[in-house]
């Protein structure tokens, strides 16, 4: 990644870089919400660009979307020489990225993200990818953006729930990485806050692990703490009326992911006390089916950090420090989601 920068007025910041920029044609790739609210911000500062808008959400990033892109692209004439744009939140990261990357053997993409969620975690770091029957991220590469260009002035665009579902990604730096950032980050009142700053300091944690393992043969797993449950949560009740955002289920994934830390590497009691508490104020309690159990664990095993038929996991040695590799039992994963469910609301 080429450039990262943190701008205090993206109207006039972003037309700025692009001035520092070659490209033969810009593309500007966005969802059905951020073309409504994000779009405007910035709209009257670009110069001449082809657009395209995909069906917000989750459930829109696969191939059948990619297709889309890939033909609004092809249809715009784009060569290599094209620069794109992707406006929006983590699955527009992820996938234009991702079509970008592919198209043509690969043109440069910048990351414009516009939630907490994107601009903390998906927009720094080159994982690429969409999601393929079923399974998160199950398709995809590993490439850096030409740029990301971090704007707080797009969280107030957001609803409060999607401004918790980023929230998640930033206790988890603080539970991997640093003691004091994870206390001093609020559970009361969480929503008012000085996002810049911490923006800034979660976007740092992940740099530096990311900078030091860029394809995730090691440290870098330490990132994905709370995710080898969570992302089978998301999954597994992704395309059903009880779909979770990717924090509400990520946030699961810490709770149960901190009970087997204690179980495994002897996190003290008093941090998973801590740890749940603090992940419940937030975001409170979902019950998970028992007869869900099965289907979850059978998703957890197609988690990438997953050695053959082993289930390894990122777990905690205490707050603040994380270790990776971690293998454990489906008879721990049921006994770590029977906790979660034990677990007053």
């Amino acid at each position: 990644m080429d450039t990262l920068l943190f701008s205090s007025d993206i109207s006039l910041d972003l037309p700025r870089y692009l001035t520092t920029k070659k490209y033969s044609k810009l593309g500007v790739l966005m969802d059905s919400q951020t073309i409504n609210h994000c779009y405007p911000i910035v709209s009257a500062a670009l110069p001449e660009h082809a657009m395209h808008a995909f069906e917000a959400g989750e459930v829109h990033k696969n191939l059948d979307t990619c297709r889309d892109i890939w033909q609004w692209m092809t249809d715009a004439n784009f060569d290599r020489k094209t620069l794109i744009l992707n406006l929006g939140g983590g699955v527009t990261g992820d996938m234009g990225g991702f079509c970008a990357s592919t198209y043509k053997r690969g043109i440069r993409f910048v990351n414009i993200p516009t939630t907490l969620l994107s601009q903390v975690d998906a927009s720094v770091g080159g994982k690429l990818g969409i999601d393929f029957n079923g399974f998160k991220n199950h398709i995809g590469v590993f490439n850096q953006p030409e740029g990301v260009l971090i704007s707080d002035e797009f969280l107030q665009t957001l609803p409060e729930a999607e401004l918790r579902s980023g929230y998640a990604e930033v206790l988890k730096h603080g539970l991997i990485r640093n003691e004091n950032y994870f206390y001093s980050l609020k559970t009361e009142n969480w929503q008012r806050q000085h996002w810049k700053d911490i923006i800034a300091v979660s976007v740092g944690i992940k740099r530096e692990v990311v900078d030091k393992d860029p394809k995730e043969d090691g440290l870098r797993k330490i990132l994905n703490f709370g995710h080898t449950i969570g992302h089978a949560i998301e999954s597994h009740y992704l395309d059903t009326p009880y779909h979770l955002l990717h924090g509400e289920a990520i946030a699961i994934g810490m709770i149960t992911e901190a009970y087997l830390s204690h179980k495994f590497l002897r996190m003290p009691a008093a941090d998973l006390d801590t740890i749940q508490q603090k992940l419940l104020a937030v975001f409170g309690k979902t019950s998970i089916a028992d007869a869900d159990f099965n289907a979850i664990i059978k998703r957890c095993f197609q988690d990438k950090k997953n050695d053959g038929e082993a289930l390894n996991f990122s777990l905690l040695k205490r707050i603040g420090s994380c270790d990776f590799n971690i293998v454990v039992g489906k008879e721990a994963v049921i006994e770590a989601l029977a906790y979660y469910n034990s677990l007053a609301d």
